[in-house]
C-alpha cells in the first residue's frame, strides 16, 4: 500500500514538475523492465486477486513471493545509476531477508495486528497463518527473526485501510517516488538552465 501511494505522489510530483518547466515528462531507459512485470503479475494472482489467491496452496505462494522478489533484486540492480535505485535495492534486500527468515512470509507481530485491529480479541486470528490470502504471517514478537524489519509500522488513525509496512516497504516507497519525481536524473536546476539556454539560442 505504501509503495502504491508513493508511486501515484511521484507520479504527480513528476508531471506537475515537467508542467512548471514545461518540459515533456520523459523518462530513461532502464534495463530488464520485463522483470517487473514477470515479479509483479504473479503477485497479483497469489495475493490481490480473491478468486485466484483461493486456489494457490500457500507453499506454492510463499515461492511466488520469494521469486517476485529476487525479480525485483536483479532489476533494481542493473539499474543501479538510476535516480532512486539505491533505495529500491536497499529495501527490497531488507524484505527479502525478513521474508526468507521466516519460511517465505512477511512476518507481523500479534501486538501490530492488535493495533490495526483493536475490534478482534487475538483468539480471532490464525496464530502462526496467514490473515487472509496475504502475504504475511502471524506470529509473537519474540517468534520472528529479524523483527525490525517486519511488518511493525500501522498507518495512522485516520487512513481508511488498516495497514502495515516494514523499513524495507518505506525505502522501497523513497526510491519509487524520487525515480518518478526525477525520472531523466536531472535537478530542476539542470533543466531551467537547459531551457534557458535553448532559449538564448
Amino acid at each position: 500500500m505504501i509503495l502504491l501511494l508513493a508511486v501515484a505522489a511521484g507520479l504527480t510530483a513528476g508531471l506537475l514538475r515537467s508542467w512548471a518547466v514545461r518540459q515533456p515528462y520523459q523518462t530513461r531507459d532502464l534495463n530488464l523492465v520485463w522483470l517487473v512485470f514477470a515479479a509483479v503479475l504473479p503477485q497479483m494472482v497469489a495475493f490481490h486477486l480473491p478468486h485466484t489467491a483461493a486456489l494457490i496452496p500457500d507453499q506454492v505462494a510463499s515461492w511466488i513471493l520469494v521469486l517476485s522478489q529476487l525479480g525485483l533484486l536483479i532489476f533494481s540492480a542493473v539499474n543501479l545509476k538510476r535516480p532512486g535505485f539505491w533505495l529500491l535495492l536497499s529495501g527490497i534486500t531488507l524484505n527479502l531477508i525478513v521474508i526468507t527468515a521466516n519460511g517465505g512470509w512477511m512476518p507481523i507481530s500479534t501486538e501490530t495486528v492488535q493495533v490495526l485491529h483493536p475490534e478482534h480479541p487475538l483468539s480471532a486470528w490464525n496464530l502462526g497463518g496467514r490473515p487472509g490470502h496475504s502475504k504475511n504471517i502471524l506470529l509473537f514478537q519474540d517468534q520472528i527473526r529479524f523483527y525490525l524489519l517486519a511488518d511493525r509500522f500501522p498507518f495512522p488513525d485516520w487512513f481508511p485501510w488498516p495497514r502495515a509496512f516494514s523499513i524495507g516497504d518505506a525505502l522501497l516507497a523513497a526510491g519509487a517516488f524520487i525515480l518518478l519525481w526525477k525520472p531523466d536524473g536531472k535537478s530542476l536546476i539542470e533543466i531551467i538552465n537547459t531551457t534557458e539556454i535553448s532559449r538564448e539560442n
